[in-house]
């Protein structure tokens, strides 16, 4: 398999992590990736219309994307179900909390993004807003951490160690943990998992 892949991406990070506690990352060939919504990579779009990534291509060369069905494909083929349920509302819990944090990740992204722009440039109520929306995102995931605490690994737990690491990495000086004590308390466990420690992000290209 290959995966088109960036060392900065949330999303890559959290396909990777998946793929680590699935014991397939040595199986996926890393194609290192720049995107950029200014500049459309013909590489990518070959396989992803939309010039994005993470996307995965198969075996058998089926194009998979975005980071969520990369993550659940691996699941299915390779976890057989171990991170998601097949049915029921265990199933829809985990999809639902995915869902939540990836869109959580995409707030921070932009962000970022938003803040590094030149102050002239820079769109201060985006950057606000996008505050006041991943707080309450950290929010959410503090008051449903008996989820994390208590399940067996799930897609959700990646996807919400990604997110909080990516925080970390792009906005660091974002003072999350004192108000959001369990869910540090747990990120600082998870942090310790191989799948982890493995997927580091790097500031490269």
């Amino acid at each position: 398999m290959k995966l088109f892949w960036s060392s900065r991406s949330p999303f890559v990070r959290k396909v990777m992590i998946v793929a680590h506690e699935l014991g397939i990352a040595e199986r996926i060939e890393h194609v290192r990736t720049v995107v950029h919504p200014a500049k459309p990579n013909a590489e990518v779009m070959a396989f992803h219309p939309i010039s994005k990534i993470p996307a995965l291509i198969s075996d058998d060369g089926q194009a998979i994307y975005d980071s969520r069905v990369i993550c659940e494909y691996l699941d299915d083929r390779f976890g057989k179900g171990a991170l998601l349920p097949a049915s029921g509302p265990g199933r829809w819990q985990v999809l639902t909390r995915h869902s939540m944090i990836d869109a959580l990740t995409e707030t921070c992204v932009m962000w970022n993004g938003e803040r590094r722009k030149p102050q002239e440039l820079r769109d201060e109520q985006i950057v606000a807003a996008s505050a006041v929306r991943v707080t309450s995102g950290l929010n959410a995931l503090e008051a449903d951490i008996a989820f994390f605490e208590e399940e067996g690994l799930t897609l959700a737990h990646a996807a919400a160690a990604s997110a909080l690491a990516y925080l970390d990495f792009r906005l660091d000086t974002f003072a999350w943990r004192e108000s959001q004590p369990r869910l540090s308390r747990w990120f600082a466990e998870f942090s310790k998992r191989p799948s982890f420690v493995e997927t580091a992000f790097a500031d490269v290209y």
